[in-house]
């Protein structure tokens, strides 16, 4: 399997999911399927088909985050010896040069990623670069 990149932060963000998945939404929804089963026939409890629903999904994710963490390869931006490049992890410094806004982006993967759709009403924006830092 490939690795996939991941900053530093990224992947404390995914272990802190995983921790929190195993010691708080895992024993809830387990307690939940065990309080839907006491009030009887099974059939037509929608309290459990619920509660199993959660605990699929749960778990489920519980695997995906797993396999991400095994499969990493963290990136330490502070590391990085890019000469000035815009490579993963780098924080990248923006100056719209039609309105002056300056915009920071760190250049993360799909599993960090913050994404936002922007429509510019006006067509193709001009960016300068106006720093790129490790950090």
């Amino acid at each position: 399997m490939n690795k996939t990149p991941l900053t530093v932060a990224g992947a404390e963000k995914l272990r802190e999911e995983l921790h929190r998945l195993k010691t708080v939404e895992r024993p809830n929804v387990i307690a939940a399927i065990a309080e839907a089963r006491s009030h009887g026939d099974l059939s037509e409890n929608a309290e459990y088909d619920a509660a199993k629903e959660r605990q699929g999904f749960i778990e489920g994710r519980i695997m995906e985050v797993e396999g991400k963490l095994a499969n990493a390869q963290i990136i330490d931006p502070k590391l990085l010896d890019a000469d000035g490049r815009c490579v993963f992890a780098a924080t990248v410094e923006l100056e719209d040069l039609e309105s002056g806004q300056v915009v920071t982006y760190q250049i993360v993967g799909e599993d960090e990623a913050d994404i936002a759709e922007v429509q510019a009403p006006g067509g193709v924006r001009e960016y300068e670069i106006l720093d790129v830092r490790y950090e």
